[in-house]
């Protein structure tokens, strides 16, 4: 796979944390579905700066508010894969957050007018991408177009064809190696991830940053550190992260300085517990407390974690952070489900999995159960 990380195609820095995820069902396939002038194909630098022209869009949307650009990845019309969310982080692009959730999003820098036959090259490349997110992201065996379980006319006709008849391998041989696009800048990732409801990586900050500075040092990989550490999370950090990556093995964008839960594990021995609240305990009390007495406390610790988290996204007044999930608390859970894009029925207060853990990866607690 010809691939370009975020750092080297000069990705910005993530909106808000992304949001992880485990696995996911498959890969839904899209392209861009405006116009793509037909000269990209011609000219492989223009590729990384389209990228960075595609997340810039994402990111001033005032309607969906990305917190990124909304693909997992893109592939450009000679084959290369560029890293947009990347594996492991929650699409924004599937069009709702359950179909977000479900599949990961690979998008063809094609459109609807200009550009729109895939070239052999990118038809690799975007197979690289989906064996790549197979491998490395546990995705699932579903290959669909983002169309499928949504109206849309996204991918376009010839590469909803392509995904129709199973998303074959052009049957010429695989693209000539072609220069990588150079680097917009010599800077470290700079996105978030969190593990075990608690934020690493650029911008981040508290005590585990702190932890993990000390623990770098500790280790002897201090040596990008000109002060620190400290509490918040700077390049120097990164580096040094990468660092210890790299010596336990880790290579490309496996070892690209933003902590994940096994690599954490190894430099820490444990990994630091995040709050954590059980999706069972709060659905009872959402069920239960309004209808009990004034000030009724079904599982009182985590009503009031999530009661603290609506509070600060504005939704709750803080007078009714009180542990007990009662109509107030159900009327702004409401709220965050509608902020989340659902509607109707599915906007009813009680809580779900995937509005839940979008809450908590906001706010710094784990979902369990």
């Amino acid at each position: 796979m010809q691939f370009v990380p975020r750092a080297q195609w000069g990705a910005a820095p993530s909106k808000y944390t992304l949001v992880a995820v485990e696995s996911t069902r498959g890969v839904k396939v899209h392209y861009e579905g405006t116009a793509v002038p037909v000269s990209l194909a011609a000219d492989h630098g223009r590729c990384a700066p389209r990228m960075r022209a595609l997340q810039a869009s994402h990111l001033a949307d005032p309607k969906e508010d990305y917190s990124d650009i909304a693909y997992t990845a893109v592939v450009c019309p000679h084959g290369w894969v560029f890293e947009g969310r990347g594996a492991h982080r929650k699409t924004g692009a599937n069009g709702n957050p359950t179909l977000n959730a479900g599949h990961y999003a690979v998008c063809a820098m094609l459109g609807d007018s200009g550009l729109t036959e895939p070239s052999a090259a990118q038809l690799h490349g975007l197979r690289d991408a989906i064996e790549w997110l197979r491998a490395e992201g546990g995705a699932g065996p579903e290959i669909q177009g983002h169309r499928d379980g949504y109206a849309t006319s996204c991918p376009g006709g010839p590469l909803y064809a392509w995904v129709q008849a199973g998303a074959p391998r052009p049957g010429d041989a695989a693209p000539a190696p072609q220069p990588a696009p150079a680097p917009a800048e010599d800077v470290p990732a700079r996105y978030q991830a969190v593990v075990n409801g608690l934020a690493y990586g650029y911008g981040a900050q508290g005590p585990q940053v702190t932890a993990v500075g000390e623990a770098l040092v500790r280790a002897g990989f201090g040596g990008h550190y000109r002060s620190g550490p400290g509490p918040d999370w700077t390049d120097a950090d990164t580096e040094n992260y990468a660092d210890f990556q790299r010596s336990l093995g880790y290579t490309g964008a496996d070892a690209d300085g933003i902590p994940g839960p096994h690599s954490l594990r190894e430099l820490l021995g444990t990994l630091p517990g995040g709050r954590t609240v059980s999706l069972a305990h709060v659905i009872a009390a959402a069920r239960t407390d309004p209808a009990a007495e004034q000030g009724h406390q079904t599982y009182a610790d985590e009503a009031q974690v999530v009661e603290q988290a609506l509070a600060d996204e504005a939704l709750l007044g803080p007078q009714w952070v009180d542990g007990s999930f009662g109509t107030r608390t159900v009327t702004a859970y409401a709220a965050w489900q509608r902020r989340c894009g659902y509607t109707g029925g599915d906007a009813d207060g009680i809580p779900g999995r995937s509005t839940l853990e979008r809450l908590g990866a906001a706010h710094q607690f784990t979902v369990i159960d």
